[in-house]
């Protein structure tokens, strides 16, 4: 008898806080049913997801932008545009900007009648927080100084970014001269690098008409003091 007295006090209580806690599910500081766009408050509960990619070049991708502002959902992009995991669209070795002027990956929408063009150059600082412009002249200091490669020559040839980048360099100012011990000669001859057109076919052979880009030390000195009149480099 002792034990029923203790626990009718004990199951009612339980009662009286179940019942409170259904009834108060629907009331007004309730969050209110999903819509098709998430809400920012909702979003920033996902924790951080924007995404830098640092390769092929480093570009940035705001989830917030999509979803809280143009309310876009999860499958309007997964997984048919990118599979749901980081660094599967760069595992696939197509994640570049020919990939999106075929209309994949973010070509599927930025194709600039949905969204913006991923090619279009005013839209450039959008994800990579710079303008891309191509340099005229690159100038490479290891593994030797200096190598002359002009860019703008080879623009007006007919080439394109996708021509070189990401297949023979990487579209990042300094990433072939990081590794000196791979950016040689050696290289070149097995046809990586520049190696890949000059060959004797598509272009002269890397092994001919050296002072082309091999202009050296005062090569340097020369082309810098012409660009820039009364000034000197010291190296």
């Amino acid at each position: 008898m002792k034990i029923r007295a203790i626990l009718m006090p004990t199951l009612c209580l339980i009662a009286i806080a179940g019942i409170s806690f259904a009834t108060g599910k629907n009331d007004a500081s309730s969050p209110a049913a999903p819509s098709d766009a998430v809400s920012a408050k909702q979003y920033e509960s996902f924790g951080n997801t924007q995404i830098i990619d640092m390769e092929p070049v480093k570009s940035m991708f705001s989830h917030k932008s999509h979803v809280v502002t143009y309310g876009l959902s999860c499958d309007s992009c997964h997984p048919s545009l990118f599979e749901r995991k980081r660094g599967a669209a760069k595992a696939k070795g197509d994640y570049n900007h020919a990939s999106h002027d075929a209309g994949k990956y973010c070509g599927a929408c930025h194709d600039g009648s949905t969204a913006f063009s991923t090619t279009g150059p005013e839209t450039c600082k959008t994800c990579h927080g710079s303008d891309m412009k191509q340099p005229e002249i690159v100038v490479f200091n290891r593994p030797v100084k200096g190598v002359l490669f002009t860019h703008k020559e080879h623009v007006d040839m007919g080439l394109t970014c996708a021509s070189c980048h990401d297949s023979a360099f990487e579209m990042r100012v300094g990433a072939a001269e990081e590794h000196p011990e791979k950016f040689n000669m050696q290289a070149l001859y097995a046809g990586k690098y520049c190696g890949v057109c000059h060959n004797g076919n598509i272009a002269f052979a890397s092994n001919t008409r050296c002072a082309s880009c091999h202009i050296g030390v005062k090569g340097v000195e020369r082309m810098l003091n012409k660009a820039n009149p009364g000034t000197t480099r010291k190296y």
